[in-house]
């Protein structure tokens, strides 16, 4: 019979492996040895976990895990089932996890537990499995590839052995069973990474990609206008917008250039991802309008405002500027070389300036109502806006 442990607990993951790379960890997670549910209850700890005891620190808020084992028992990433109680030790609870550089545990002296040579990764800039037990888990591609995107500015790659357990689970039809919520959970977190076109190419590399991401051809063009979002520094939702519009303009059932049938495409690229509405909305726009407007330097000014109308930027001015962003990022990255700004920015951002007081106020009592209001705000618009150009 195994015996119980002295209770103990221990700083692990990845808040220990961001204070060995210099970084400020975002969350701090802890493992428990040696302790049962009840004790944890008895402490004041707030159970939260369903299928194994997580609880929260009554002062924190912080996670406490039991120490515990798993076993694979069925498919996907909730085929497994867990063993935890006071004999499972440390060690144990730091063998079941993905990779090396996640599995270094710190205790309360700060003395360092690496029992799978996680610091010697760290200093070699290697994402390496722990064990062969990796391949019983899908998501780990995605968060192997995830970690690459975080880490690839640091010089981090996939180990050569990791990435042969990821084409062996992208072969074995495994993914097939991650539900949509997951793999949208790991590319949203991708997305915010600095490199998130690394996501897409170790996906591509293992073979995961055409299982999850069908509808995209990760070329040259998606790669560089990925990173340029990056350096951006826009938000996620608009490096979504950039993917999405990628997604429909490859999906073989559209004409060149933005239209509604590229907004079909892309509607059901984000609704088998599960996209939040406004990630969905915002790509649907940079199908629809992305080529108009990369050639807006030519237009007149109705032209202009009609595509401000058509992107709703006066009731909607943060998604429009997000629009810009993504346009601007796919501009870049079919560039050969970098300008040193997109023009066509800076022409919708003056003619929104010029055009965006223009109100219900400005058209007197003339009794219009219904469409002739809006057409009369159209009109006062393109007028308002011809004559700043004139003036200028």
């Amino acid at each position: 019979m195994i015996a119980e442990q002295p209770v103990k607990t221990y700083l692990v993951g990845g808040a220990v492996r961001d204070e060995l790379l210099g970084l400020t960890p975002k969350e701090r997670d802890w493992v428990v040895v040696g302790a049962t549910a009840e004790a944890m209850l008895e402490q004041g700890f707030k159970p939260v976990g369903k299928d194994f005891p997580v609880f929260l620190h009554p002062s924190t808020g912080e996670e406490y895990a039991l120490a515990r084992k798993e076993r694979k028992s069925g498919h996907g990433y909730a085929g497994f089932s867990c063993q935890f109680d006071p004999t499972v030790t440390l060690e144990e609870d730091l063998l079941r996890r993905d990779l090396t550089i996640n599995a270094i545990a710190r205790d309360d002296t700060g003395n360092l537990i690496d029992p799978y040579d996680g610091c010697k990764d760290l200093n070699a800039r290697l994402l390496r499995h722990v064990s062969d037990a990796f391949v019983e888990d899908p998501l780990r591609v995605l968060r192997v590839a995830r970690f690459a995107a975080r880490f690839a500015h640091l010089g981090f790659s996939v180990a050569p052995q990791t990435m042969d357990l990821m084409r062996t689970l992208a072969r074995s039809g495994e993914l097939d069973y991650l539900v949509p919520e997951r793999v949208w959970q790991e590319t949203q977190r991708a997305l915010g990474e600095d490199s998130p076109h690394v996501y897409f190419m170790t996906l591509r590399e293992c073979g995961a990609l055409s299982v999850l991401f069908p509808e995209l051809d990760i070329g040259t063009h998606l790669l560089r206008s990925l990173e340029q979002a990056a350096r951006l520094r826009v938000e996620p939702i608009v490096r979504f917008a950039v993917l999405a519009h990628h997604s429909a303009t490859q999906s073989g059932d559209q004409n060149s250039g933005g239209n509604e049938i590229e907004a079909n495409s892309c509607r059901r690229f984000c609704d088998r991802l599960r996209a939040p509405v406004k990630w969905r909305e915002l790509g649907e726009l940079v199908c629809k309008h992305l080529s108009k407007c990369h050639a807006i330097e030519s237009a007149d000014p109705a032209t202009k405002v009609n595509m401000l109308e058509d992107l709703d930027a006066y009731r909607q001015p943060e998604r429009f500027r997000q629009f810009l962003s993504a346009c601007e990022a796919d501009a870049r990255g079919r560039a050969a070389t970098q300008p040193s700004s997109y023009a066509p920015r800076d022409m919708l951002l003056n003619a929104y300036d010029v055009t965006a007081a223009v109100s219900a106020k400005d058209l007197g009592d003339h009794g219009l109502s219904g469409p002739a209001i809006g057409a009369a705000l159209h009109r006062l618009r393109c007028e308002r806006l011809a004559k700043s150009l004139q003036e200028h």
